[in-house]
C-alpha cells in the first residue's frame, strides 16, 4: 500500500512488488498502459487479489497481475471466448438451436448444442466461416450484471440456460440486490462469469476439430446434445504446433500400434476394458517386469503376492467400501460371505505386515508386488491400455519410523527417477497434492506427512507445484509427471504418506525402548500401472522401442535359399549371446522382407549373402534407414551389446 493515503488515488501492487498509483476507478486497460505500451497491447484480462476482471472493468486496489495470451490463464480466456463465438455462430446459422455450456478444456474448448439433426462436416465448415466473420467484425465483449429475475427473462427461450439459472445459481446465494453476469456482443448474449477478451478480433487462431454426442450434465437419462470441440491458441505458430502434435498423436496411438505390431487386443467376448497380451507384447512386458524386479531386489525390497479378491470385511476395515465403493466391482456372494474384486493391493500388504510381531530393527521394511487390481470404470472412460478395468500395479508399501520418513522419501524419489530414466524418460515435474475436503485422520498428521513429501521434493530438486486439496482421502501424495516426445504430459509414479491404514489395521512395532509404536507407511507405485506405462512408452517411441525393450532385436534376412544355413548360424550366435533374433524364411523378396521388418519396428535387419558367408559378416539395415555392408558378426554383437547396456548410473 502507499505510505501516504490519497482519497482520489488507488495504489496497485505489481507481481514484482513495485507499486503503481492511479486515479480511483482505474480500468484494467489503464493499469496495463501505465505499466507499458507493449503490455497494454497484448493484455487480455487481469487478476486483482486472485479475482479475475475484464480489462474495461474498474479495478479495486490490491495485488494485480496482467494476463497475456501465451500464459495458461491467457489461453483459457482465449478458448472460452472462442467457445462464446462458436455458440454465436451456431445460433446465427441454426436459429432454433439451444445452447448449453461451453467451457475451456485442456488444449481447447467445446460447446454443447440441442439441434434437430446432428452436425455434418459441411455444417462445421459453415460454422467456421461464420466465426471468422464475427472475429473480423471485431465486436466488443460487454459484460452486464443483471438480477436473477432479469436473467430468467433474457434467456426465456433457452431451456438449458434457464436450468443453470434456476438450479445451479442458488437463489439463496444470489439474493435480492445481487446480480448474475451476462456477456453480450452485437446483440448476442451468453450467461457467463468471464472474463473474456476485449474484442472478438483478438480471436483468430482456432480450428474446429470434431463433433460428438454428450448427455446434458453427463446424465444418460437427460437429452443427448451435439458437442462441438475446437482448439484456440495465441498465434498461428502455436496453433500449427498443436495440430502437428495432434497428427503425431494419431500416428502414435497405442491402440493402433498394438494391432499393427501384434502386441495386445481387446476382444468383445472378454469384456470392455480387459486386455489380452499377445506373445510380442507379453515379451516386452516380461522384460519390463524382470528389470523392475531385479532393481527392487537390489534396493532391498521383499516380494509379496496377494489374491485377486477378498471378503468385504477387509475392504470395510481399509475404508474402501466407505470411500471408494463406486469404483469397485459389484459384491459377489460366495460361501455365505460377501466378496469383492480388489481395487488396490494395500489392504493385503497391511495384513502381511500384521501377520507377526515386528521390530524397529526390520525397518525400513519394503514390500513389493506386481498385483492385478480391478476397478469398475465407466465404459465411456475406457481408452485402450491407459484406462482399463483390470490392470497390474507395481505396488510398494514401505513401513518405517517417523525419523526414517524423510530419508526414505528421498531414497524413493531417487529410485523412481533412476528407473524412469532407464526407459528413456527424462522430462519430469511433480505435483504435491494436499488434504482434500473429505479426509480421514487428524490435521496434524496430514501436515506432518505433507511437510515430509515437500522436503523430499526440495532436496531431490524435482520441479513441482502444489495441488491444494488434490490428495486422496487417506493421504497427501506426490505425482510424477513427464512430457513425452511430442510434449504431452502424462501422470506416472505416485508416492503417498499414509497415517490412516496403520491405524485402521492397528499396526505396531516394538521400538528400541521395548514399547509398541505405530509405523509410518509410504505407498509407492512406480509405473503406476504396467498397462498404462506400456502404452505411454509405445506412444513416446511411436512403436520403435529401445533396443533393450524390443521384442525382436535383429531379424536375419537371407538373400536366397542357399544362404539359409548361414542365416541360422547368425541367429544361433545372437541367441547364444542373449539377444532376441529371428530368421525371416518367408518366400518374399528381400525388399519386401526389409520393408516388413521396418514396419514391425525391428531395430536391425541383417542381410546375409554369398560374400557374408565367406567373410563371416552381415549387412545391416536399421529401422531408421541406415545401411552398412560387410560388418563382422563379432562387431555387430558388440554393437548390440552396447545398445542394450545400462548406463553406469543405472547399474
Amino acid at each position: 500500500m502507499c505510505s501516504l493515503p490519497c482519497p482520489s488515488m488507488s495504489c496497485y501492487t505489481l507481481p514484482d512488488g513495485k507499486e503503481l498509483e492511479l486515479p480511483d476507478g482505474a480500468t484494467g486497460h489503464e493499469i496495463a498502459a501505465a505499466i507499458g505500451p507493449g503490455l497494454a497491447k497484448s493484455a487480455l484480462a487481469l487478476t486483482c487479489d486472485g479475482h479475475f476482471y475484464d480489462l474495461d472493468a474498474s479495478i479495486p486496489f490490491g495485488l494485480v497481475s496482467i494476463i497475456t495470451p501465451g500464459t495458461e490463464e491467457g489461453r483459457k480466456i482465449l478458448r472460452h471466448s472462442t467457445a462464446h463465438v462458436l455458440a454465436q455462430a451456431v445460433t446465427d446459422l441454426f436459429p432454433d438451436a439451444g445452447y448449453a455450456i461451453g467451457p475451456a478444456v485442456e488444449d481447447g474448448f467445446y460447446y454443447d448444442f440441442a439441434v434437430e439433426q446432428p452436425f455434418t462436416p459441411a455444417d462445421l465448415d459453415r460454422i467456421d466461416a461464420r466465426m471468422r466473420e464475427i472475429m473480423a467484425a471485431d465486436q466488443v465483449f460487454a459484460r452486464r450484471e443483471v438480477s436473477r429475475a432479469e436473467a430468467l427473462s433474457l434467456f426465456s427461450d433457452q431451456s438449458y440456460k434457464l436450468e443453470i439459472i434456476e438450479k445451479i445459481i442458488d437463489p439463496d446465494e444470489v439474493g435480492e440486490g445481487e446480480t448474475v453476469s451476462v456477456y453480450e456482443n452485437d446483440g448476442w448474449r451468453d450467461l457467463c462469469t468471464g472474463p473474456h477478451v476485449p474484442r472478438t478480433g483478438r480471436l483468430r487462431h482456432f480450428k474446429l476439430l470434431r463433433v460428438a454426442g454428450a448427455y446434458w450434465r453427463g446424465d444418460v437419462h437427460r437429452p443427448q446434445l451435439q458437442r462441438v470441440y475446437g482448439t484456440a491458441w495465441e498465434s498461428k505458430k502455436a496453433l500449427k504446433q498443436y495440430l502437428y502434435r495432434v497428427e503425431e498423436a494419431g500416428k502414435r496411438d497405442h491402440r493402433k500400434l498394438g494391432v499393427e505390431l501384434d502386441l495386445f487386443s481387446f476382444p468383445d467376448v472378454v469384456g470392455a476394458g480387459l486386455s489380452l497380451w499377445h506373445p510380442k507384447g507379453g515379451l516386452v512386458r516380461k522384460i519390463m517386469e524382470d528389470y523392475s524386479r531385479a532393481e527392487h531386489e537390489k534396493a532391498g525390497y521383499e516380494f509379496v503376492i496377494s489374491p485377486h479378491l477378498a471378503k468385504a470385511d477387509l475392504f470395510r476395515t481399509s475404508g474402501h467400501l466407505d470411500w471408494y465403493s463406486e469404483s469397485m466391482y459389484p459384491e459377489m456372494s460366495l460361501d455365505n460371505s460377501s466378496y469383492y474384486m480388489k481395487p488396490m493391493n494395500c489392504p493385503f500388504h497391511m495384513l502381511i505386515y500384521k501377520s507377526r510381531t515386528r521390530s524397529y530393527r526390520e525397518f525400513p521394511l519394503r514390500f513389493f508386488e506386481f498385483g492385478s487390481v480391478y476397478r469398475y470404470e465407466m465404459s465411456g472412460a475406457l481408452h485402450g491400455l491407459t484406462r482399463v478395468r483390470g490392470f497390474t500395479q507395481d505396488d510398494s508399501h514401505i513401513f518405517c519410523t517417523r525419523e526414517q520418513l524423510v530419508p526414505e522419501l528421498l531414497s524413493l524419489l531417487t529410485f523412481v527417477m533412476k528407473m524412469l530414466r532407464r526407459f528413456g524418460l527424462s522430462d519430469f515435474e511433480a505435483t504435491l497434492s494436499t488434504r482434500p475436503e473429505k479426509y480421514v485422520g487428524e490435521i496434524e498428521e496430514w501436515d506432518a506427512a505433507t511437510a515430509a513429501l515437500e522436503e523430499a521434493l526440495r532436496v531431490t530438486g524435482v520441479p513441482y507445484r502444489v495441488d491444494e486439496g488434490g490428495g486422496a482421502f487417506y493421504a497427501p501424495k506426490i505425482d510424477v509427471h513427464l512430457k513425452d516426445a511430442i510434449a504431452r504430459k502424462w501422470q506416472l509414479s505416485t508416492l503417498q504418506v499414509d497415517f490412516q491404514l496403520p491405524q485402521r489395521f492397528d499396526l505396531a512395532y516394538t521400538g528400541s525402548d521395548n514399547r509398541e509404536h505405530r509405523p509410518h507407511v509410504v505407498h509407492r507405485a512406480l509405473f503406476g500401472s504396467v498397462e498404462r506405462f506400456f502404452a505411454i512408452l509405445l506412444e513416446h517411441y511411436a512403436g520403435a522401442l529401445p533396443v533393450w525393450l524390443s521384442p525382436v532385436q535383429a531379424e536375419i534376412v537371407p538373400v536366397a535359399d542357399r544362404h539359409m544355413d548361414y542365416a541360422r548360424f547368425v541367429h544361433d550366435r545372437l541367441r547364444l549371446a542373449g539377444f532376441r533374433a529371428q530368421v525371416n524364411d518367408h518366400p518374399d523378396t528381400v525388399g519386401a522382407k526389409l520393408r516388413n521388418a521396418r514396419l514391425a519396428r525391428v531395430p536391425y535387419a541383417l542381410v546375409v549373402g554369398d560374400e557374408d558367408i565367406e567373410a563371416g559378416t552381415v549387412g545391416i539395415k536399421t529401422r531408421e534407414g541406415n545401411d552398412e555392408r560387410g560388418v563382422s558378426l563379432e562387431e555387430f554383437l558388440l554393437r548390440l551389446g552396447r545398445d542394450c547396456a545400462f548406463d553406469e548410473e543405472d547399474s
